[in-house]
């Protein structure tokens, strides 16, 4: 099986992480009994960018679910505020919206504006000490997107965004690869398997109350962009994800639900040799991978 993975990559000249594993049971079960899986560089420290996102919006929802953050609170978006990118981090002039909508926001589109909001609201220290609380001794949480962009811009010596986009395409790729960003031990970071646990303990109640749970498995079934994972399954499977991008990096971690019930939590990172964002080639990889998976654990 990892040589079919492997082949699936190799021809587009891409190093693959992958975790696919089978959630044995309904909700409530134990997360010991995850099932069968199947495993391509697993345990390999990998950087995943937006895919933080998830546990961000998890401790959200269990706040909400405390009653400690009204998930109606307005907040007001400024200039000051957007970071670039989709969603309302692209809006003209302010926008108000409430927290719940922060969330949506950040899932739904990964918009880093509102992730950044919203990380403020529930706390930037919390995030790490839920990663311990859920057992994920691997996964390193290095601030949020505004940090990550400051990082960026400070490593190419741009004051401005503006700075940036005239400097960085100049940049070697051995340059470029030096950033902070792209170094797993210097940027947030996980590894593919330590990802489907998190997904495992969402899709069976385990990472929180029951309703907070359930807010993060609806946000994540709202993903608007469909060409990575769900590119690789037929209709009538659903494919709820988080995706994760930055130059040569493609992420996404999701979970497949069958009609006859089998649910598979998945996590494929693919590094490029190249510094591209947009690869369809890729992203339809990542979705093949993970059906070729997922559909090997089906046959037994």
């Amino acid at each position: 099986m990892r040589e079919r993975i492997d082949g699936i990559f190799d021809r587009l000249g891409i190093t693959p992480s992958l975790h696919v594993v089978e959630l044995a049971g309904g909700r409530g079960g134990s997360a010991a009994d995850g099932g069968r899986e199947v495993a391509v560089r697993a345990d390999e420290q990998v950087v995943i960018a937006s895919i933080f996102k998830i546990l961000l919006v998890l401790e959200f929802a269990r706040q909400v679910v405390a009653g400690q953050l009204d998930p109606r609170e307005r907040v007001l978006v400024t200039a000051d505020d957007r970071l670039g990118g989709w969603g309302i981090a692209g809006c003209a002039d302010d926008a108000e919206v409430s927290l719940r909508d922060l969330a949506y926001f950040a899932m739904s589109v990964s918009d880093n504006t509102a992730a950044d909001l919203l990380l403020r609201r529930v706390g930037p220290d919390v995030l790490p000490m839920l990663a311990a609380e859920l057992g994920l001794s691997r996964t390193r949480i290095v601030g949020g997107p505004r940090q990550l962009a400051e990082s960026m811009l400070a490593d190419v010596g741009a004051r401005t965004e503006a700075d940036f986009a005239r400097i960085f395409p100049t940049l070697p790729v051995e340059r470029v690869r030096a950033m902070r960003v792209f170094d797993p031990e210097r940027t947030t970071s996980s590894t593919a398997r330590e990802i489907t646990r998190l997904l495992g303990l969402i899709w069976r109640d385990e990472a929180g109350p029951a309703e907070a749970c359930a807010m993060v498995r609806e946000w994540m079934s709202r993903q608007l962009f469909w060409t990575r994972l769900a590119s690789g399954f037929p209709p009538g499977v659903r494919v709820a994800g988080k995706t994760g991008t930055l130059p040569g990096l493609h992420l996404e971690a999701g979970v497949a639900e069958y009609p006859d019930g089998g649910r598979y939590a998945i996590a494929v990172f693919a590094r490029m040799a190249d510094l591209a964002t947009r690869r369809i080639d890729v992203d339809l990889a990542m979705g093949e991978a993970a059906r070729t998976a997922v559909e090997a654990l089906r046959a037994g």
